[in-house]
C-alpha cells in the first residue's frame, strides 16, 4: 500500500512533536544541573516574585531540612535584630574575676598620699586559658598490722581497692578520650590531624594509638548503646534516614563500595530522646528488619523501597519535605509556582503556628485545616498535564507514589509534617563524613556509631556532650563486666548527669 502525502505529513508531525519534548526535557535537565551545580541551594522563595502570583499566601522561607539549623532557618526574612546586648552575649554562669588597675605611684603631684576612695568599671573582656595537661601518678597504699605481726608472727599486709583503669596498660583516661571525641564527632577534626596539638601540649601520640583508644572505649559503652536501642524501639513513635559511607577493609568488598549508616530516633515532642546511629556494609531492607526489629509502633521516613521490608506491625508516615522539594527543583526551572508548590507551602505556614500545640490539639487541627489542603493537592495532581519525565512530572509521580503514607500525618497528631529531624542527625555525620572521609574497618564505623549515638543523643536531651562522655566513660569503669539493667540505665544522659551533679552540690 503506498503511503500518501496525507500520512508521510501525519508522521512528520509526531516525529517533530516527539522531537521538540525530547528538547524540552533535555532544556529543563540542563537548566536543572546547572542550577544544582552553580546556583544557590537554599529553597528560599523570593517573596517579590511569588506577590506576582494569584495566591499571595505562600510559603517564602525554605522548609526546614537538613541543610541548615533551626536557627538559620528562623533568621530568614525577618528584620534585622538590634546589636545584641553584653548581658545577652556571655552566660550567666561563666566565672568572673575582677583586676583593680591602681597608680604606679600612690602620691599626688605635691607628694600627698592618696586614698582609694572608689572604683569605676573600665570594660568586660573574655580571657581563655588554654587546656592543661598533666601526669598524674596513681600509687596504691600499703598498709600492715604491727599487733598481729607480733602475736603470730607473720606479716599482715593490705592494700587499698585501686579503681579499675579506664583501659589496662594505658595513659588514656575519661578526660583524654573525651576530648579526642569531642575534636573528631562534634569539631569533625579527623584523628590524624588533631596528633600536632597533642604533641605541642606535651604528649607525643599516633593515629593507630588513638584509633584503638576510640574503638576500645567505644566497645565498653556498647552495653549502653544497646539499652538506648531497647529502650528506643519500645517507643511507640520514630523517625529514621540512612547514608551511604565507606569502609576499606570491609570483608568481601571493594574499598570503593557503599556502605551505610542508618539512624532512628525518637519525635521531637518525646521527653527523653534517644539519637541512634547504626553502621550497616548494605542499604537492603533486611538491615532495616534488623534495626527496627522489636518495633511496634509508627516509623517516620522517605520512600526508600528498603523500609517496604518492615512487618504489618510497623505503620509508615511520608515525609512531605521530600515532596516540596522535588516541586522546588521544577520552580528552580520554570521560575514559575505550580498550584501543587502553593498548597504545599500553606501547609507549611500552618504547620509552622502548631508548634507549640499539644499532640491532641494538633491532630485537631489537622483533621480541620491541613485535611482540606491535602486534598486539594491530590486533585490537583491526578488532573495536571504535564511531561511524565520532566522535573514537574517525576514531582507529581512520586508524591502519588507516596500518598498513602503521606496521608497519615492527618492521622497522629505526635508526629511532624516532615522528616527534618532525622535529617538534621544525618546531617551532622554527613559533615564529619566530609572530613574523616572513611573508616579504615567495620570496627572502627561502628565505633563511629556508637559515638555519634552518645553525643546527638546527650545534645537531643539539652546536655553537654563533652561532660556526659566524660562521665559516661568514668562510669563504666565501675560497672561489673556483666552489668543489671539498672546500672546500664545509670549510665543514660538523663540519668548520669542528674546523679553527678546531685554529688557536686552535696560536695
Amino acid at each position: 500500500m503506498a503511503t500518501t502525502t496525507e500520512d508521510l505529513l501525519k508522521q512528520a508531525l509526531e516525529q517533530n512533536a516527539k522531537l521538540l519534548e525530547q528538547v524540552q526535557l533535555l532544556t529543563e535537565q540542563v537548566a536543572y544541573l546547572t542550577q544544582h551545580r552553580f546556583g544557590r541551594s537554599s529553597e528560599q522563595i523570593n517573596p517579590n516574585q511569588t506577590s506576582l502570583l494569584e495566591d499571595d499566601s505562600v510559603f517564602t522561607d525554605p522548609e526546614q531540612t537538613g541543610q541548615q539549623s533551626e536557627e538559620a532557618a528562623k533568621r530568614v526574612n525577618q528584620t534585622r535584630k538590634p546589636k545584641a546586648k553584653r548581658s545577652e552575649i556571655l552566660a550567666k554562669d561563666l566565672p568572673v574575676e575582677t583586676t583593680v588597675i591602681t597608680k604606679n605611684d600612690e602620691h599626688c603631684e605635691h607628694g600627698h598620699d592618696l586614698k582609694p576612695f572608689g572604683k569605676h568599671l573600665l570594660r568586660e573582656e573574655v580571657q581563655v586559658v588554654r587546656a592543661r595537661l598533666f601526669v598524674e601518678k596513681v600509687y596504691v597504699q600499703s598498709y600492715k598490722c604491727d599487733e598481729c605481726e607480733q602475736e603470730d608472727g607473720c606479716s599482715h599486709v593490705y592494700q587499698a581497692d585501686a579503681p579499675k583503669a579506664l583501659i589496662a596498660h594505658s595513659i588514656a583516661t575519661p578526660s583524654l578520650i573525651a576530648s579526642i571525641l569531642h575534636q573528631k564527632y562534634i569539631l569533625a577534626t579527623p584523628l590524624y590531624r588533631q596528633l600536632k596539638d597533642w604533641q605541642r601540649a606535651g604528649v607525643l601520640l599516633s593515629e593507630t594509638t588513638i584509633a584503638n583508644w576510640v574503638i576500645k572505649c567505644a566497645e565498653l559503652v556498647k552495653p549502653v548503646y544497646d539499652d538506648m536501642r531497647s529502650r528506643l524501639m519500645s517507643q511507640r513513635f520514630l523517625q529514621g534516614d540512612e547514608t551511604p559511607y565507606q569502609v576499606l577493609n570491609e570483608p568481601g568488598k571493594t574499598a570503593t563500595s557503599k556502605s551505610y549508616v542508618w539512624v532512628a530516633r525518637s519525635i521531637t515532642r518525646t521527653d527523653q530522646p534517644v539519637v541512634l546511629y547504626a553502621y550497616a556494609n548494605t542499604r537492603s531492607g533486611h538491615f532495616a528488619q534488623s534495626l527496627y526489629e522489636g518495633f511496634r509502633g509508627v516509623l517516620q521516613c522517605d520512600g526508600y523501597a528498603g523500609y517496604n521490608l518492615l512487618s504489618d506491625s510497623v505503620t509508615r508516615v511520608g515525609c512531605w519535605a521530600h515532596v516540596r522539594r522535588k516541586f522546588f527543583a521544577d520552580f528552580t526551572y520554570t521560575k514559575a509556582m505550580t498550584k501543587g508548590l502553593k498548597l504545599i507551602n500553606q501547609m507549611f505556614e500552618l504547620e509552622a503556628k502548631w508548634n507549640n500545640l499539644s499532640s491532641a490539639e494538633c491532630l485537631k487541627v489537622r483533621q480541620q485545616e491541613l485535611k482540606p489542603l491535602i486534598e486539594r493537592f491530590w486533585q490537583w495532581c491526578d488532573q495536571v498535564d504535564t511531561l511524565p519525565k520532566g522535573r514537574l512530572g517525576k514531582a507529581i509521580a512520586y508524591a502519588q507514589g507516596q500518598r498513602v503514607p503521606l496521608n497519615r500525618v492527618l492521622d497522629y497528631g505526635e508526629i511532624d509534617l516532615t522528616n527534618n529531624a532525622s535529617e538534621r542527625n544525618m546531617k551532622t555525620y554527613v559533615i564529619g563524613r566530609k572530613n574523616w572521609l572513611f573508616s579504615t574497618s567495620p570496627k572502627g564505623a561502628e565505633a563511629n556509631a556508637i559515638w555519634m549515638t552518645m553525643i546527638e543523643t546527650a545534645k537531643a536531651n539539652g546536655l553537654d556532650p563533652v561532660v556526659y562522655l566524660e562521665e559516661l566513660l568514668k562510669k563504666i569503669t565501675e560497672l561489673p563486666t556483666f552489668a543489671k539493667n539498672e546500672e546500664l540505665e545509670a549510665c543514660l544522659p538523663w540519668n548520669l548527669i542528674q546523679t553527678s551533679d546531685e554529688i557536686k552540690n552535696l560536695a
